[in-house]
């Protein structure tokens, strides 16, 4: 018999390497950003909704915060524009929705929900899934609405050292007034995907992912998160699982089933499966970042092998809970 208590949203915003010279102002601004984005996935499991629905409105907000990279906010690619990529994922009936390479998408989570109600196919990319996206309802806007200063910044200084900024967990830069940023991760180490998972009060739980990708990453490059079994994944006899991180090592591994697949047949908890993705699969291709996991009991799992990672947890009639540093 299902039972409210297990009813559980969890969220991420990014892994990576620690800022040593954040202020207690901008750490409580981040805190306070994700609790209100807990606070929002946690309203819908209380008034009985479905993960599926929880997880969207957690990833609608998150896409709206130019805090983090997706949506408003995204990284700039190496010829100044924003491609978004994100995914959505049903653990009842394993129907899934994604969308990558996309300008104009205002909300890239509900573009790929939109894929997931009424499309025959699980992912579409560039102008095609616009063209979808927009006739089922999705809000288009210029590319200018995604922009911003912080970005902008950040890809200058990828520009400067020809680097793709987030494909590695690189020493850490301290940050100046020559465009540097007092985040509590450095942001131009930081892995930046946003993701929710979520069980609601009938045991069915859900995955939802979005991404602006890496700054200065290559034009058409498509990371984990808009895969299905790499960055997203939701299965209610298992786990649903969002990840964050090196999007090329989290493909290789197919991280996200690989926790439901050691939990179905290795007899994994949760949790053992999880940390067993992160700090032994992951390392063997490389890979740095971390993941949020939720089973159909309601147990949350939130492990990362960088020095931080935005993440926060809420059961329903709780008071949300947010953390960055390990």
């Amino acid at each position: 018999m299902s039972t409210p208590q297990r009813a559980v949203i969890a969220i991420h915003g990014g892994a990576g390497t620690i800022s040593r010279d954040t202020s207690p102002e901008e750490l409580k601004a981040y805190h306070e950003a994700l609790a209100d984005v807990l606070r929002a996935g946690q309203a819908v499991l209380a008034a009985g909704g479905s993960a599926l629905d929880a997880v969207t409105e957690a990833v609608r907000k998150l896409e709206d915060c130019p805090r983090f990279n997706a949506g408003r906010g995204a990284v700039f690619t190496h010829e100044g524009t924003h491609e978004l990529d994100a995914a959505i994922m049903d653990g009842t009936t394993l129907d899934a929705g994604a969308i990558a390479c996309v300008h104009r998408v205002r909300n890239p989570i509900l573009a790929a929900r939109s894929v997931l109600e009424h499309s025959p196919h699980v992912l579409l990319v560039g102008e095609g899934a616009e063209a979808f996206v927009a006739e089922h309802g999705a809000e288009l806007v210029e590319p200018a609405y995604f922009h911003t200063d912080a970005r902008y910044a950040q890809w200058q200084r990828a520009l400067a050292d020809a680097a793709v900024a987030l494909d590695h967990d690189m020493p850490l830069k301290r940050n100046d007034a020559s465009g540097g940023s007092n985040e509590p991760i450095d942001p131009d180490t930081k892995f930046g995907t946003v993701g929710a998972v979520a069980c609601d009060i009938h045991g069915h739980v859900a995955a939802a992912t979005s991404t602006g990708g890496m700054t200065n990453k290559a034009v058409g490059r498509v990371g984990d998160s808009p895969l299905i079994g790499a960055g997203c994944y939701a299965n209610d006899a298992t786990a649903a699982v969002s990840a964050t991180g090196t999007g090329e090592a989290f493909i290789r591994a197919v991280a996200c089933y690989e926790v439901g697949a050691l939990m179905a047949y290795a007899g994994l908890s949760l949790a053992d499966a999880a940390e067993r993705v992160i700090h032994e699969r992951l390392p063997r291709v490389q890979g740095r970042g971390g993941l949020i996991a939720v089973d159909a009991q309601g147990n949350v799992a939130l492990p990362f092998n960088t020095e931080g990672m935005y993440r926060g947890v809420a059961r329903v009639g709780e008071t949300p809970v947010t953390a960055i540093h390990e």
